[in-house]
């Protein structure tokens, strides 16, 4: 396994561990066999376009990600967020007064928290 493409299959097991999903329980939700799953992870064989859309939805990541890994920090700690991840794909459903309303409760505490460890 080398290249982009080794990488593509090591990312999509790292994501896939960091869930606690196994090859079958992804394949189900992006309705393949765990047998294909397999041979993305460890043979190098590129998925389609719309299922890396669906990869990337079901490990709450972006096709941009398992394609080409990450750039920064930021981008490796999502693999560790992927539960606040979630949370904010889910306050980009609510009605604008709900997610400004959670902006500001982000907003403040995130202000209160630099405000307590400046004073620390």
């Amino acid at each position: 396994m080398s290249g982009k493409k080794g990488l593509l299959g090591k990312r999509i097991i790292e994501l896939r561990k960091a869930k606690n999903m196994s090859q079958s329980d992804l394949a189900k939700r992006v309705n393949l066999s765990y047998a294909q799953i397999g041979r993305y992870e460890t043979k190098g064989v590129q998925p389609p376009a719309e299922i890396l859309k669906k990869m990337a939805d079901a490990l709450d990541t972006t096709v941009d990600f398992i394609i080409n890994g990450a750039t920064d920090e930021k981008a490796k700690a999502s693999l560790k967020d992927a539960e606040l991840i979630r949370y904010f794909k889910d306050m980009e459903l609510l009605p604008d007064s709900e997610k400004n309303t959670l902006v500001k409760l982000i907003g403040a505490y995130i202000r209160d928290f630099k405000a307590r460890q400046a004073y620390a």
